[in-house]
């Protein structure tokens, strides 16, 4: 009987330390999965798949944080694309500003090129400032922007958009043409439904959209993704 109690007990407090973490997120900030159930959350840089190579400091969760004005927008987004068989994944949210501070830290480390041949074989690391690649703010950290793409069910498997996630590269932009007709095609219906429900595109990045009007605006939010 002891042990049942003590199981039942174990229970309650787990349940209950989940529901505190899931719950402890500043005032006007959601778990997007809590609005889009059937949303594919791939977060990179809580992984080494990424253009450092290693996990980025503040992210230590698959969740895709954002403002409740993003999510439910974004919901709009996942529901259109229901209707044609497909859904959302996601690859980056909400970005704490630590996560920001990191990959500063690291592109002025000229001597760490682990990924480069993956994610920026043009491009010289000491150009990545420059060349807009990396900045020491992102509207990331607002809250209301979105790195994402499309998954289809029917082949288990994200759409092809002519590069990879965080390929450093004129191949990302967003109007870059030298794609085959399904690439281009592909990045026509994430961009069309993106802005029909009230987010704009960044050129240089195919996947990266901020909602209009967003709540934060140039605010740098810092706490983690746990």
């Amino acid at each position: 009987m002891k042990l049942k109690y003590f199981l039942i007990l174990f229970f309650v407090v787990f349940v209950s330390f989940s529901f505190l973490q899931k719950a402890n997120l500043p005032n006007g900030f959601v778990d997007a999965s809590d609005f889009i159930p059937n949303l594919k959350v791939d977060l990179r840089y809580a992984t080494s798949n990424n253009f450092i190579g290693k996990p980025i400091d503040g992210y230590y969760s698959h969740r895709c944080i954002l403002t409740k004005e993003a999510a439910l927008a974004l919901k709009k987004v996942d529901d259109d694309l229901n209707e044609l068989g497909f859904c959302l994944q996601v690859y980056d949210s909400y970005r704490p500003q630590k996560a920001v501070n990191h990959f500063v830290k690291w592109a002025r480390n000229l001597t760490d090129t682990l990924m480069k041949q993956d994610f920026y074989p043009n491009v010289a690391k000491k150009n990545l400032f420059k060349d807009g690649y990396i900045s020491s703010k992102s509207r990331h950290s607002s809250g209301s922007t979105i790195d994402l793409t499309i998954f289809s069910d029917k082949i288990n498997s994200v759409l092809d958009m002519g590069s990879k996630y965080d390929f450093f590269g004129k191949q990302s932009n967003i109007n870059y043409s030298d794609l085959s007709d399904i690439q281009i095609s592909n990045r026509k219906l994430l961009n069309s439904v993106m802005l029909k429900n009230g987010f704009r595109p960044y050129p240089m990045e195919w996947w990266h959209y901020t909602l209009r009007y967003e709540p934060y605006r140039n605010a740098h939010f810092d706490f983690n993704i746990e």
